[in-house]
């Protein structure tokens, strides 16, 4: 069998395959943004549109576009 090496993928990879995709958002106060991600930048700050929030699972509030400061973010997550 030939080697055949795979392409690595990387975060950034990643997030520009769900760039305008539904994603999960949590944030390191266990807060958690479900949007459509609008866009990004090198220091994780996130634009998310259409945005849900939510805390210990409960829906708090709806948002049509929301910024969150990317210090403040745990993990994003694609959503299906």
């Amino acid at each position: 069998m030939a080697d055949v090496a795979t392409p690595k993928k990387t975060p950034t990879d990643f997030l520009n395959v769900i760039l305008g995709q539904s994603v999960v958002v949590k944030l390191n106060s266990g807060i958690v943004y479900k949007g459509v991600l609008a866009c990004l930048d090198g220091y994780m700050n996130i634009a998310l549109e259409q945005t849900e929030e939510y805390a210990n699972g409960q829906l708090k509030n709806k948002y049509g576009d929301a910024f969150i400061r990317g210090n403040n973010v745990l993990y994003i997550s694609a959503t299906e």
